[in-house]
């Protein structure tokens, strides 16, 4: 007898597959069956796989890929910002704050006006003002995190609450910024934002829960179909979203596959290593396994927290005594790095200074001396700077490199805020893609969103031109084009692509099933409305999904009327 013919779910023909598995789409079509790809092969013969029940999606001579899966991102957040009073959209202080009393309007009973996604770079130096905000809401409480989630911009209301005033001291890890006679200015750098949001009422189970559920109908309309939720846990304005995704997950709202990154509490020690492993036996729901653990090493370079081997420059080019925090010490980081090795977890990091970089990487080579190689598939985010010493580094430990692309540019945070105070020959060392590829890395992708746009191909735009889309929300308001950033190190398009696919797929731990188009795998696709392969680069950005699916099933269709 031969084999039985297998009837297909779906079948996608009229265009190119990129497989993942090779550096080009190839000419064929795909066939999906019980959820799972079924057959990549020649039109004809996926086509007879097709009965009259059997839906035929043209690809109208577009591109079918793997689903993208963002390795860094915080959907639960983002979705609560997007329901609150969300600043994502605009770039002047004028639009910021004709949002901000729009919403203090349309919320008379609102005990706080909370929300984010301003950008630093719109204000002068970065620092927003009380003022600004009592100019429109005087009555009541504001706070309002900045994009990049370390700063936060409050009003006076709020700091009276909260009894923060001249006499208030720094954190150990934060910074008040102040006036002239040292009262607080308005504007709360990293753990100084928690004088104040622990004051402030957190969103309810059920607002959290429809800020992930709306957060998720953004990605997949972007065609993630996966994700690494980088922040698990309690956080200032928010409940803590490991309840809110084991809900979705139960109750079958989740629909994407999500890994979650437990947060390390770095005001607490290795005694918090029982209740992780609590928290991640209880943590595997559905489509959510909360199986790796986050850890932030040091801050943003754009308020100079971020952990640098040199000092920060000050205005006038002049070395400072400033060379950002390690918010945990390197000591304490090898023991706890070695511990949760050993415990079988992935250790998620933010380093993004290059002293943060080399901390990690030299506590994760004391782990595999002490333990071993395993298969945790540890991974480092943003590394916005790494010294050339540590490059190689990268592949001998396997240490996942998590980039978030759509930084890695010029625009207005970058050359006001960060390369002034690094100098020009730190400034080259900025977003090493391209030496990370060549050294053997293996490169992940993430967006970090709310901090930026979760439009993967926004970022892998930006990977490969190393510059901004037009439309993102952190292009150049310029006449003129802005030069490419280092373009030695940018990315091919196949490499890009891959790092959000099978790169993800497997610092996610679903490479076996996802991450590639291969029969057997889950048919986790995005049919996209064109080849960016057969378009000049610079026009990878205008590529859009039309469809995603996960399983099998449309979780999103473009409206094309």
């Amino acid at each position: 007898m031969g084999k039985t013919r297998q009837r297909a779910d779906t079948v996608f023909v009229g265009g190119r597959v990129f497989t993942g598995t090779s550096a080009t789409p190839i000419d064929a079509a795909v066939a999906v069956a019980g959820g799972r790809i079924v057959a990549v092969a020649d039109a004809a013969t996926v086509r007879s796989l097709a009965d009259a029940d059997t839906e035929v999606v043209d690809l109208a001579g577009g591109l079918l890929i793997p689903g993208f899966q963002d390795a860094h991102v915080h959907p639960a957040v983002a979705g609560v910002q997007m329901l609150g009073c969300d600043l994502s959209a605009e770039r002047t202080i004028e639009g910021y704050l004709a949002v901000v009393a729009d919403f203090a309007k349309a919320h008379p009973d609102a005990s706080w006006i909370r929300g984010g996604g301003w950008s630093m770079d719109v204000f002068p130096g970065g620092t927003p003002t009380r003022a600004m905000l009592d100019a429109v809401v005087p009555d009541r409480p504001v706070l309002l995190t900045n994009r990049d989630g370390h700063g936060a911009w409050v009003n006076t209301r709020a700091l009276e609450i909260a009894g923060v005033d001249a006499q208030t001291p720094d954190p150990a890890d934060g910074r008040i910024e102040r006036e002239a006679d040292g009262s607080p200015a308005g504007t709360l750098q990293e753990g100084a934002v928690e004088l104040v949001a622990h004051h402030v009422p957190i969103a309810t189970p059920d607002e959290a829960h429809a800020g992930l559920l709306a957060a998720q109908e953004h990605l997949l309309s972007l065609g993630v179909t996966s994700w690494q939720d980088a922040m698990i846990g309690a956080f200032p304005g928010n409940p803590d979203n490991y309840d809110v995704y084991r809900r979705a997950a139960r109750e079958g709202s989740l629909r994407a596959r999500v890994v979650g990154a437990l947060w390390w509490d770095r005001e607490r020690g290795l005694e918090q290593i029982p209740d992780l492993e609590e928290r991640r036996r209880t943590g595997q729901v559905g489509r959510f396994n909360a199986t790796s653990v986050k850890i932030m090493q040091d801050g943003i370079a754009e308020n100079f927290t971020a952990g640098m081997l040199e000092p920060y420059l000050d205005g006038c080019g002049c070395a400072t005594g400033n060379s950002g925090l390690s918010f945990i010490a390197p000591e304490v980081l090898t023991e706890a790095v070695a511990r949760l090795d050993r415990a079988g977890f992935q250790i998620h990091f933010h380093a993004l200074g290059d002293r943060a970089v080399r901390e990690v990487l030299d506590a994760l080579a004391e782990a595999r001396e002490a333990n071993g190689a395993n298969d945790n598939r540890h991974h480092l985010a943003h590394l916005q700077v790494v010294h050339p010493e540590d490059i190689a580094r990268f592949a001998t430990l396997d240490a996942a490199a998590n980039i978030q692309a759509l930084w890695a540019a010029h625009e207005p945070q970058m050359d006001e805020l960060t390369i002034p105070f690094l100098g020009p020959e730190r400034a080259r060392l900025q977003y090493p893609f391209g030496d990370l590829q060549r050294a053997g890395a293996r490169l992940v992708a993430g967006s970090d969103w709310s901090v930026s746009s979760p439009n993967p191909l926004w970022g892998i735009h930006v990977a490969v031109n190393r510059s901004v889309p037009d439309e993102a929300p952190n292009s150049p308001d310029a006449f003129e084009p802005m030069p490419p950033f280092f373009p030695e190190q940018a990315l091919t398009l196949s490499q890009a692509l891959t790092a959000y696919t099978a790169g993800s797929a497997w610092v996610n731990h679903l490479d076996e099933v996802t991450g590639t188009v291969e029969e057997g795998k889950y048919a986790d696709l995005v049919v996209l409305d064109r080849d960016p392969f057969a378009h000049p680069p610079m026009e990878i950005a205008d590529t859009r999904v039309l469809r995603t699916y996960i399983d099998g099933e449309l979780v999103f269709a473009a409206d094309t009327a």
